[in-house]
């Protein structure tokens, strides 16, 4: 019987997964494990079941000791992780892709929405009992029928936001790494471009692409100045892709129309000058917060941490 150590709480189902084939230790505070905690507990480790808001770099892989096989991730994205790290001590990284698409996209979708069609200064207007009525000129927004898209990063979630897109009558480009499956760009209608065009021709700029030092402030000052003042920046990718500051100047000054949130660069805090912007909607960090995303997403880590442990390829690896 091995040793499984969970960093945070997933839902039960997941640990009585883990629990009928090995021993598992798993955090159950309400706040996150403190690193001195976490690098204690996960010593003689065979298996670390990690949320992303943990560190599991080479001092935490030392602490776990030479029994640790597999890092199994509870998130599609993995910039918590240092996977050269697990690869040098052939330790195997896996992470959470697929379970997490539809409801990621459904919250970029949101996003979209809310930013377009000032949802959120309506509701502070009310919540705060401003008095109001209706005008022809009252909260104008923007529709998205006919407007463009622009997807950077078309992977699976990317590919998930594009299809919403285009049910709202929208067209579509992107900008990606690689060219997506002909038949469903054909299926999207949507069209493969630079990122500096995709900026000059986008009403609405939606990011899906994975974080690493190449994305880092992919998006700032530059970058947002080269959009259309009446376009939308959303971001349901990692926070440090957007320079924080530049976006706060840029909505602040007009030179983009609005922006929305799910993630941000220094979790959990958000840049304090976004919170004084009625133009910029704020959400913390919610991409796949539904009881079937969440649940689907620590089965698919048991596995990964299942699979490994018992000398078999895990369903999702990294490395």
């Amino acid at each position: 019987m091995s040793r499984v150590v969970v960093t945070g709480r997933v839902p039960d189902a997941a640990i009585e997964k883990l629990r009928a084939e090995h021993e598992v230790d798993a955090w159950t505070g309400s706040e996150s494990i403190g690193r001195e905690e976490l690098l204690r507990r996960v010593a003689g480790a065979d298996a670390v079941v990690s949320l992303l808001t943990e560190r599991i770099d080479a001092e935490l892989l030392d602490a776990a000791g030479p029994r640790l096989k597999v890092v199994a991730n509870v998130a599609v994205g993995y910039d918590n992780i240092d996977v050269p790290a697990c690869t040098e001590r052939r330790i195997v990284a896996t992470n959470t892709p697929g379970v997490l698409t539809e409801a990621t996209a459904d919250i970029a979708f949101g996003l979209i929405l809310m930013a377009t069609r000032r949802l959120g200064e309506g509701e502070r207007l009310i919540r705060a009992g401003q008095p109001w009525k209706w005008g022809m000129f009252f909260l104008l927004g923007s529709s998205l029928q006919s407007k463009t898209l622009g997807v950077v990063g078309m992977g699976g979630i990317g590919q998930a936001t594009a299809r919403r897109a285009k049910a709202f009558g929208m067209e579509i480009v992107y900008q990606s790494r690689s060219e997506i499956d002909p038949a469903i760009a054909a299926e999207l209608g949507a069209r493969r471009v630079d990122l500096d065009e995709l900026l000059a021709v986008s009403d609405v700029v939606s990011l899906h692409c994975p974080y690493g030092p190449a994305t880092h402030h992919l998006i700032g000052a530059e970058q947002l100045a080269a959009m259309k003042s009446s376009a939308y920046l959303v971001n349901t990718a990692r926070g440090p892709i957007i320079d924080e500051a530049a976006l706060a100047a840029a909505l602040s000054d007009g030179v983009i129309a609005g922006a929305g949130l799910d993630v941000f660069e220094r979790e959990p805090q958000v840049h304090p000058a976004l919170l004084d912007l009625e133009n910029v909607v704020l959400v913390p960090h919610l991409g796949s917060a539904t009881v079937e995303t969440r649940t689907a997403m620590a089965m698919l880590a048991a596995d990964n941490a299942l699979a490994v442990l018992s000398g078999e390829q895990p369903p999702a690896p990294i490395n």
